[in-house]
């Protein structure tokens, strides 16, 4: 399958082999095609035109591996709800490291494609719905300007995977710049693995941070390089009121992508304590809360960084402690800043932290929907008159209209989407897919696809949910 484009170049498995393990994904009875993501095959250079339908099934089921393919479990640690355990990919497969046509290198991955020695007595299987749920998320995440992983295709196995009910197994392709993790770094650590904590770091930096090559305390700048990226990202997931959903360690890029979208949801009516996960009881990754966890996971990160940041393990603790608090310097400027261009504020002005946090304060007293609050103000059509607490609305949009400029609607529109993935949408859309009819699957992912501009026919997209249609839970799913 070379012919159609592939070139794999796997860096990661010149790694110590104790990272990772080697070894094919199971294959499966009967493999189809749910859906392919053509655009971006495009974009990496892949011509699966080349290919018959039959072909793309086994292709992406692991049936049938390109040449160069190289598959490998990755193995990895993490903190999941803030307790340690040795994980791994329990049912998930790296074919190998893909060269694009402009010299990108992305991993390839297989997801729910058989088990590994990282199961855990599990199936290492995936079922039809989280695998589309997926797909659409982080195709929408994409379209909305946030680093995430992406979604080339998903296939039916043929195959049913018990959870707590009997369901269709499926297998997404993922493409990642990287599956990196800090988790991978707590995975040597643990181990007292300073061999293989320095091949990471040299790793990490050749393919995430060229630019910290030549730096003189290399474990340092690194951290310093992902604490930014995780500052970026959070704030861009408040942005656009985005709640991961899981935030373990494991779920914690060294690239500074988004990764896993399990029990992921956004949020409709605003507050920061909103939670969809069903195995999130006690709030710990609620929408609010997930700078804070950040932080936290950043600082396991440095942990496991003690060793090569200084041989005095006090003055190494300072550097990193020093690091980590400054976190949240970081991302509350980088917040602030993504928060005037969300009102339009072209200009800083020492008022503007009250003015955002006084329509923020309405906004979760009122139940104000998130995305369309925004969108409103930026339409320059505020209905103050049919808003809750009129009088003190109308006296916070007073003092924001003062601050506006000649770019200001245009800075707003940009900055607020008009089409998120609603989770209401987003169910019925899983739930026609599971009775065959991809109608609505492909007609949500072509609104989400151009999620800021306002488009003709698409009120019931941007509508937050009924009663009878609201989503209180999502579910991870293994």
């Amino acid at each position: 399958m070379s012919a159609i484009g592939w070139r794999f170049d796997n860096s990661y498995t010149r790694l110590p082999e104790r990272l990772f393990s080697r070894l094919w994904p199971t294959p499966v009875e009967a493999p189809a095609v749910v859906i392919v993501n053509h655009r971006l095959a495009g974009h990496l250079g892949i011509d699966l035109g080349r290919l018959s339908v039959e072909q793309v099934a086994q292709l992406f089921s692991g049936n049938a591996l390109p040449e160069g393919a190289d598959p490998i479990a990755q193995a990895y640690a993490g903190h999941q709800f803030g307790n340690f355990t040795m994980l791994g990919d329990g049912r998930a497969i790296v074919l190998g490291e893909h060269l694009g046509p402009n010299g990108e290198r992305v991993d390839i991955q297989l997801k729910g494609s058989g088990p590994t020695p990282y199961s855990r007595r599990g199936d290492g299987r995936a079922a039809l719905g989280p695998m589309l749920r997926e797909y659409i998320v982080s195709e929408a995440m994409h379209a909305l300007g946030i680093p995430t992983t992406r979604s080339l295709a998903v296939v039916t196995t043929g195959e049913e995977v018990y959870r707590e009910n009997i369901l269709p197994g499926a297998v997404l392709t993922r493409v990642a710049a990287s599956h990196l993790r800090v988790g991978t770094f707590q995975f040597a650590a643990a181990q007292g693995d300073r061999e293989g904590l320095e091949a990471l770091v040299d790793h990490a930096i050749a393919r995430h941070y060229p630019e910290l090559k030549a730096a003189e305390a290399r474990a340092l700048a690194l951290l310093e390089a992902v604490i930014e990226r995780q500052a970026d990202l959070i704030v861009e997931w408040m942005r656009v009121g985005f709640i991961h959903g899981v935030m373990n360690t494991d779920n914690m890029t060294i690239s500074g992508e988004t990764i896993d979208y399990g029990p992921c949801a956004f949020i409709d009516a605003y507050d920061p304590a909103t939670v969809f996960s069903s195995i999130d009881r006690g709030g710990r990754y609620a929408f609010g809360n997930q700078p804070a966890i950040a932080q936290w996971n950043l600082a396991r990160f440095a942990e496991t960084l003690l060793p090569l940041l200084h041989s005095d393990r006090n003055i190494a603790v300072e550097l990193a402690e020093e690091r980590i608090v400054a976190f949240e310097g970081h991302f509350r400027s980088r917040w602030v800043v993504m928060m005037r261009r969300k009102l339009g504020l072209a200009n800083a002005d020492s008022a503007d932290e009250s003015l955002i946090d006084g329509l923020l304060e309405w906004m979760q007293r009122t139940g104000a929907d998130y995305t369309n609050t925004f969108r409103t103000l930026a339409a320059e059509a505020v209905p103050t008159a049919a808003m809750p607490a009129r009088d003190e609305f109308t006296a916070w949009h007073s003092r924001w209209r003062a601050r506006l400029c000649e770019s200001s609607i245009a800075l707003m529109q940009a900055a607020n989407p008009v089409y998120i993935p609603r989770n209401h949408q987003v169910e019925a859309a899983l739930t026609a897919a599971a009775a065959g009819d991809l109608a609505p699957l492909h007609r949500l992912l072509e609104v989400l696809s151009a999620p800021y501009a306002r488009r003709n026919g698409l009120d019931a997209y941007e509508a937050p949910p009924q009663p009878g249609e609201r989503v209180y839970q999502t579910f991870c799913g293994t």
